[in-house]
């Protein structure tokens, strides 16, 4: 089992955007299996009053999916982690195609992601995956694209001043 020391090692995100608990199993360049458990005292659940009813409490489409992101980008990135974005490279979620969201995820739920890379095109990995509450899907994501690029390329270049 890999915890939240190696995790952060691998990832950049912290509290309140780490979204991935565990790694249960990790075969680098291959597969991984990744787990988040869904809690009531996450931050997107603070402006719920006393008449939330339970539909209210659905963790966030987005967040489930940047939660399966992360588990993805673990899988990219375990080998040579660069968890600086200011040099080395840098990873970017270039986006995903056909996501199914089967059911909602409440407080109480752990999320398990798995992640399969389909295809490493140089600098750029397809992935595709699902993930799931107690076997049953809760979010498949037919592909995903990751790409990596130097940091340096990403920064603003320096302009001359206005009137120079």
């Amino acid at each position: 089992m890999i915890g939240q020391p190696e995790i952060r090692n691998v990832l950049p995100h912290r509290f309140p955007m780490l979204l991935v608990d565990r790694v249960k199993e990790i075969a680098p360049g291959e597969r991984v299996v990744a787990t988040k458990a869904v809690t009531c005292n996450e931050p997107w659940y603070q402006k719920l009053g006393p008449d939330a009813v339970a539909a209210d409490f659905a963790y966030p489409k987005a967040l489930l999916t940047e939660s399966w992101a992360q588990a993805a980008a673990l899988l990219c990135t375990w080998e040579s982690p660069e968890p600086d974005l200011f040099d080395g490279k840098v990873m970017l979620f270039g986006g995903a195609s056909e996501i199914t969201f089967h059911r909602a995820v409440l407080p109480g739920d752990v999320l398990e992601h798995h992640a399969v890379i389909s295809r490493a095109l140089g600098d750029t990995v397809i992935i595709e995956g699902d993930s799931r509450v107690d076997g049953e899907p809760v979010l498949t994501v037919e592909r995903a694209v990751m790409a990596f690029r130097p940091a340096s390329e990403l920064r603003p270049s320096e302009q001359a001043p206005v009137g120079s």
